[in-house]
């Protein structure tokens, strides 16, 4: 072709502001470009090539017949099309096989369980069954709470209500100086009380609790229980983390005298069994809470991908067999503890997880210079995002802002904290604890 007929690559530009407000536009509640804190903070990471101890995702394989199990239904021809909308028959037995036993009583895998795009298409589904848009319903959510939960609720049409954890004055710790325990994190029953009024419809509990790592006592649970009660609220329980506990019992609301009618509870092959990618969750209770729930989750995604149900069914059997879970809990624990003893070293407070794969640690004593340089997505975010971004940038390990947790009324009670997940090999350990080395330093000379 002739140069006079070659034509040009065209880079398409923007439409300028005018033109812009011509076009169709999106609604208020997705139209902001603000970074979601993952993508923020893995870009910051990657920049310096830190070593990934921010997001919740495993850094190593899952066990061998995990990944068999997965390679075994893909390989089926009849696990590649629609699963029942509910769930396949053996995933929805073997759920209701581990919930019966869990709870002590005849779980119905017919009416009381749903399976779900993994936890947080559950917990969507039953904002979405049990709360109305325009009736101001609101939802209780105990701070810090994981940052899926305000975004599902509003999309539900419901309003989320904030009542904080704060460690107890009891602790008689300093949290800036020492290491606190997460059982000193204490829900105020009387605030939660306060907190609901005619439009309260649920409250949402966690635990294992992300990012706190506190596990609820029976003691906690039956007060929370006391309020639901009284105002006729469901419960919705999020326990994700229920196979990772340190030395304390995990208790399920819905065993306590009364709760299982007004409960909830949902859970998580991702996290039950360290295979995130597979998105494969659950909702366990009563017909009455689960066929709306269920209903939901028509309507949300249909149904849940066919072969890793299957997969996920495999491994529940297979599991009970080859003490899995006792296996996993003691590998975590001891990553909890490496993890622990590297900041012990290095002289900066935590938070001790009694549950979960989380540790808060406390960098309050870390000085950032008055002249540091942030750029302007960080500088917008506030202090907790800057103590974070200095410590990846400078120190050459990630972490998460728990101040994303937060309400903006209570982001003060986050801001001296940065969440690191031990979910990690020990090689990544021990990249971390050389990066870190240098921080001792930097903090002597700050003291």
């Amino acid at each position: 072709m002739s140069a006079q007929h070659t034509r040009k690559a065209h880079t398409p530009t923007p439409p300028a502001e005018s033109a812009r407000s011509k076009l169709p536009q999106p609604s208020s509640a997705y139209a902001s470009t603000q970074l979601d804190v993952w993508t923020m903070m893995n870009q910051v990471s990657t920049s310096v090539n830190a070593v990934s101890l921010g997001q919740g995702y495993m850094s190593f394989p899952p066990k061998d017949f995990v990944k068999a199990a997965a390679q075994a239904a893909l390989a089926e021809n009849s696990n590649n099309q629609y699963a029942p909308t509910r769930g396949r028959q053996e995933l929805l037995r073997q759920i209701g096989l581990r919930f019966a036993e869990r709870f002590g009583r005849p779980i119905d895998p017919a009416t009381e369980i749903s399976v779900h795009a993994g936890a947080n298409e559950a917990l969507l589904s039953v904002f979405t069954a049990f709360l109305e848009h325009g009736m101001g319903h609101e939802v209780i959510l105990m701070e810090p709470a994981f940052d899926q939960y305000t975004p599902n609720i509003v999309m539900a049409g419901g309003k989320p209500v904030y009542v904080p954890l704060r460690i107890s004055s009891e602790s008689k710790k300093d949290p800036a100086r020492h290491a606190v325990s997460s059982s000193d994190w204490k829900l105020d029953i009387a605030e939660l009380e306060s907190a609901i009024n005619e439009n309260t419809r649920i409250i949402v509990l966690n635990t294992p609790h992300n990012p706190v790592g506190k596990v609820f006592t029976h003691h906690e649970l039956a007060a929370i229980g006391a309020v639901a009660e009284r105002h006729n609220l469901l419960i919705l329980s999020d326990e994700v983390y229920e196979h990772l506990t340190y030395d304390v019992e995990h208790v399920s609301i819905a065993t306590l005298p009364g709760m299982w009618d007004r409960t909830v509870t949902v859970g998580s092959a991702g996290k039950l069994f360290g295979v995130t990618g597979w998105r494969v969750g659950w909702a366990v209770g009563p017909s009455h809470l689960i066929t709306p729930a269920l209903s939901a989750h028509t309507r949300i995604v249909f149904t849940t991908n066919t072969p890793l149900q299957e997969a996920v069914a495999t491994v529940f059997r297979q599991a009970r067999d080859n003490d899995f879970f006792n296996i996993q809990r003691a590998e975590y624990q001891r990553r909890r503890d490496r993890l622990m003893a590297i900041f012990d070293d290095i002289g900066l407070p935590y938070v001790v997880p009694d549950g979960t794969y989380y540790l808060l640690v406390n960098a309050s004593s870390m000085k950032i210079p008055n002249d540091y340089h942030f750029p302007d997505f960080i500088e917008e975010r506030g202090h907790n995002f800057k103590l974070v971004y200095f410590f990846i940038k400078e120190f050459g390990v990630s972490g998460i802002p728990p101040a994303e947790f937060y309400s903006d009324p209570h982001k003060d009670l986050a801001e001296n904290y940065i969440r690191f997940a031990f979910c990690k090999t020990d090689e990544g350990f021990d990249d971390a604890e050389k990066a870190l080395q240098k921080l001792k330093a930097y903090l002597k000379a700050a003291n």
